[in-house]
């Protein structure tokens, strides 16, 4: 990633503009239901609880998004939009630090305008961003890490400042939601096998000194960077940041600091992280997310005077697309050696090896959600390939297909009023959308 491009290239406007449309769109109806749904009916009354200072509940996840929610009611209310207002603003943030980050790792205008297109018409960043849970704000904060890491490779003059940011968007992002830890290593393996591999280079045997390895500021990946600043950087920071987002706890009546202090609490949260759950009716498992064969209706009910739903599932248009777009990322990007490419592999294998592992007894499609903006990223490098080649009808009927789909689906996206109890067949093709 040695190579920059003229700043007249740089697609910010066009990511200006994208985000705009992605905020009107995730915007419209955003106050309904004026009731909880879903997970909301745990992370408001957590959120709640935080301002008044009466309790720390929903004591399996960390703080930093409750804290966030507990915000903007404190500003707005305790209303709908005091719910939602600021997941909505994580989920404006997210979507514009996910272009930058993409423009940054592949220099091309046109495929990073397609990346937008596919994650706006995508169906779960704007479902996301309009509920109030935990995991927007953990998606918001590793797109700021990205964008800041991609960063500091492609302009290595700006390397210090953005390292810095990574660290603390990755530490924000562990604080939202422990889901982040698996992609919140990756750019410290990163940076220190880059480093090995080329002291390696650099040296005819292995490393003559440890201060070869350790303090080295001439060895890639960031020239100008040692290992041991990278390591405060993106080891530390993030630590750190975790960490003082507990330190408000302190003040409440039911402090989880109060008694064995973080160790303590953090054993506590691990055992309800992994404790076996009930069944639950809309549980899937890895491969049904890979297919888009398991949907979650977050609501389906009358209310606000209507009857209104909220479907989560992945566009039908899109989702299949990224898995062959996908495999040719992975042999196109480690033949060329093209970072775009690899760290798109990368990203999608580690977020989603994380539920391949996890000892969570049930799970569910919306832990697909980060894979699924990886799978996106992959569709668009592939669409510009095959733009590139001469195939731009090909191009354009798999960019109309999702703009099709998400046209059809934006009323069960956005809790618009149904016809009656019996609209979500317009919506439910196969079995596992019901």
């Amino acid at each position: 990633m040695l190579h920059t491009a003229a700043q007249s290239d740089d697609p910010l406007r066009t990511t200006l503009a994208l985000t705009a449309l992605f905020a009107v769109l995730c915007g419209i109806r955003l106050t309904l239901p004026s009731i909880t749904y879903f997970d909301e009916v745990h992370y408001v009354p957590a959120a709640k609880a935080l301002l008044e200072g009466t309790g720390y509940v929903n004591r399996e996840h960390p703080l930093l998004g409750k804290q966030l929610m507990a915000l903007g009611i404190m500003i707005f209310g305790d209303n709908a939009f005091g719910w939602r207002v600021m997941p909505y603003l994580a989920g404006i943030l997210a979507f514009f630090a996910m272009m930058r980050a993409f423009w940054l790792a592949s220099l091309s205008r046109f495929a990073s305008s397609m990346f937008g297109f596919l994650i706006i018409t995508g169906f779960m960043l704007m479902v996301h961003s309009r509920l109030a849970m935990l995991d927007i704000f953990m998606v918001a904060s590793l797109a700021v890490a990205a964008w800041q890491f991609a960063g500091s490779l492609r302009e290595p003059e700006t390397a210090h400042r953005r390292l810095l940011f990574t660290g603390i968007a990755l530490g924000a992002a562990m604080a939202s939601k422990w889901n982040a830890i698996p992609l919140a290593m990756v750019p410290g393996l990163v940076f220190f096998a880059a480093c090995v591999a080329e002291r390696g280079r650099l040296n005819t045997g292995f490393f003559a000194r440890i201060e070869d390895v350790l303090m080295a500021k001439r060895a890639l990946p960031i020239r100008g960077v040692s290992l041991v600043q990278a390591a405060f950087y993106v080891g530390a920071v993030p630590l750190l940041v975790y960490a003082a987002t507990f330190v408000p706890s302190l003040l409440y009546s039911d402090s989880p600091l109060g008694d064995g202090g973080l160790i303590a609490l953090h054993t506590e949260m691990l055992d309800l992280q992994s404790q076996v759950l009930q069944p639950h009716p809309y549980q899937s498992n890895w491969g049904e997310w890979l297919f888009n064969l398991r949907g979650i209706w977050y609501l389906h009910e009358y209310v606000d005077e209507a009857q209104r739903g909220v479907l989560l599932i992945g566009n039908p248009g899109s989702m299949l697309l990224g898995l062959p777009a996908l495999v040719w990322c992975g042999y196109d990007g480690f033949t060329r050696r093209d970072p775009a490419k690899i760290a798109v592999v990368i990203g999608f294998a580690v977020s989603l090896g994380l539920w391949l592992i996890a000892p969570k007894s049930v799970q569910f499609y919306y832990h697909y959600l980060v894979p699924s903006i990886f799978l996106m990223a992959a569709l668009a490098l592939a669409l510009e390939a095959l733009w590139k080649v001469g195939e731009r009808g090909m191009v354009m009927i798999a960019l109309a297909l999702p703009g099709i789909m998400f046209a059809y689906f934006y009323p069960i996206l956005t809790a618009a009023r149904l016809t009656d109890d019996q609209a979500f067949r317009y919506y439910t093709w196969i079995d596992g959308w019901i």
